[in-house]
């Protein structure tokens, strides 16, 4: 630790903290544009000026300068950092001036207008008036893709987005062409964004250059009612907020959780705002000559009870779809069990998970944050990249730190870091067990659905298992042995042991026709039950 003042206050700090980061950590307020915490530093928008003691006499960029960069004094002091002097001040208000210059007076009609960076430091560190009279700089709008939404002329390129793609998603979508005032921040050649993460970028952008282009005129930032949730589109259960307007949700953002989603979220979880309210089941119906009607609740009730009173125990059975709370499993489970039925099953898909073999064999051991941790990683039968985006970038993350060599059995695919293909079957994981593989004492062995759900699933995962015991997956303190599930859902029913009992029937089985006479379907959406069995189906959408 270093110590360091900071207006007069003194704190310790480590050595490799930036002087902005320092500052933060005494109370000062330091403004900025193109710094932030998970992005390398490009020291673009001058906007962080500090004055430095015993340094040159002239503002110093406070994200580019280390605390170890700075000397003490001349009889030892600490070094000592000015945010609130004379010449700081002037330096802000000069910044923040040229970067007005070309500023379009959009804020009336600007979606980020209530929540712009822009704004709030325009007024607490900016000047009173504008000197400037001549015409502004026009920038063309760009395309780069249906969610992002594109005002250039808004732009103060401090490259939060260039350096988010190439860096976090790593498709290096977006770049900058030109120079100078004729600088423009666009993709090559107006093609659209690839990345799983591209809807990240309107969170980045400190200005209203970036937005989210289906949420478009929708709401102004202080209408929201905002609510605290997580994520269902993946099974990482990343946090996330939900911005309602009345009772239609507009928008949903990442919230901070350092050991799952850092501050990031898929394209999918933001998007999925456009399914909500359409094909919402609002009320019971009964199907009656291959069409459905509406019903009480009083007869929707009597005709499941008459079915349920006429059916034999060993001809009723209940799927579980991926999407469903851990309640409603629970009450369905007791509801099968108490009519005496051992036919339910919540692995739709058909993955050979099983409670019976420990709860160790479905979960995800290493954790999303231990993955920093790990200094090897295989992947057996998945795409992260498609499956877990957020989790991808995280492998990604700890592959760009060095010294983690990735190796992949089953599909090859982009998945935005270098890795070593092993082949596509079985026998290429055998290969890895049985070769001698470089010491690692912390490997991560991750196993995908696309590898469980084949018929051959319960040998895979056993051979998964011995890659991890043979090549430092498990350790005193560490277990590598980590399942990707792609349903929010999986583990909480395995958890429950909402499985077939003994001679009971699993979804494929009870899914076939004739195989039972009543079927409790909640939201199990993935698997088409064949005609034949009474299907009860609860669930949100029709």
């Amino acid at each position: 630790m270093t110590k360091i003042l900071v207006d007069g206050v003194e704190v310790d700090v480590p050595a490799e903290y930036t002087l902005l980061q320092a500052c933060e950590e005494a109370g000062a307020e330091v403004p900025r544009f193109c710094f932030h915490e998970r992005l390398s530093i490009a020291g673009n928008c001058r906007m962080c000026l500090v004055e430095v003691k015993g340094g040159p006499p002239k503002p110093q960029a406070s994200c580019a300068i280390a605390v170890k960069d700075l000397r003490p004094g001349p009889n030892g002091e600490p070094p000592e950092v000015f945010t609130k002097s004379p010449m700081v001040k002037k330096a802000r208000e000069g910044v923040m001036e040229f970067l007005l210059i070309n500023h379009p007076l959009d804020c009336p009609i600007c979606d980020q207008g209530g929540e712009c960076d822009l704004q709030d430091q325009a007024l607490a560190f900016g000047g009173d008036s504008s000197r400037y009279a001549e015409n502004k700089r026009a920038v063309e709008d760009k395309y780069i893709g249906p969610l992002v939404k594109t005002a250039m002329n808004r732009c103060i390129h401090c490259t939060r987005c260039v350096r988010f793609t190439a860096e976090i998603a790593g498709t290096s979508d977006m770049g900058a062409i030109g120079r100078g005032e004729d600088m423009e921040i666009t993709t090559y050649l107006q093609t659209a964004m690839t990345s799983e993460l591209q809807g990240n970028v309107t969170d980045l952008c400190p200005v209203g250059a970036l937005l989210p282009k289906p949420q478009n005129f929708r709401a102004r930032p202080w209408e929201y009612q905002k609510t605290e949730t997580i994520d269902v589109q993946d099974a990482l259960g990343s946090a996330i907020r939900v911005d309602s307007r009345g009772r239609e949700v507009i928008r949903i953002l990442p919230r901070l959780n350092e050991a799952v989603n850092e501050e990031w979220i898929s394209d999918k979880t933001r998007q999925v705002v456009d399914g909500l309210k359409t094909q919402r089941l609002d009320r019971p119906y009964i199907r009656e000559n291959g069409r459905l009607r509406p019903a009480s609740w009083r007869e929707a009730l009597a005709a499941v009870a008459a079915k349920v009173k006429a059916t034999p125990a060993q001809r009723l059975g209940a799927l579980v779809g991926d999407l469903a709370a851990l309640e409603e499993i629970f009450a369905l489970k007791l509801l099968v069990q108490q009519l005496g039925s051992v036919h339910l099953d919540a692995r739709q898909d058909g993955t050979k998970l099983d409670p019976r073999y420990g709860r160790s064999s479905y979960l995800f051991n290493a954790t999303i944050a231990g993955i920093e941790e790990a200094d090897s990683l295989l992947i057996i039968g998945s795409n992260p990249r498609k499956e877990a985006p957020v989790l991808n970038a995280r492998i990604r993350k700890r592959w760009l730190k060095g010294g983690f060599p990735i190796s992949v059995v089953g599909e090859r695919a982009d998945l935005t870091y270098g890795y070593d293909y092993l082949g596509a079957g079985p026998d290429a994981l055998v290969r890895f067990i049985q070769s001698e593989q470089p010491a690692s004492k912390k490997r991560l062995v991750l196993i995908g659905q696309g590898s469980l759900t084949r018929a051959d699933g319960r040998a895979i995962l056993a051979l998964a298992a011995q890659a991890a015991e043979r090549h430092g997956g498990l350790a005193e303190g560490w277990n590598g042995f980590s399942v990707l599930h792609t349903a929010a859902a999986r583990v909480g029913a395995l958890d429950l042991g909402f499985t077939p009992g003994q001679g009971g029937l699993d979804a494929e089985h009870i899914a076939k026709a004739g195989a039972l006479d009543l079927v409790f379907n909640l939201g199990a959406d993935e698997i088409a039950i064949e005609p034949g069995a009474f299907v009860v189906y609860i669930g949100t959408h029709g």
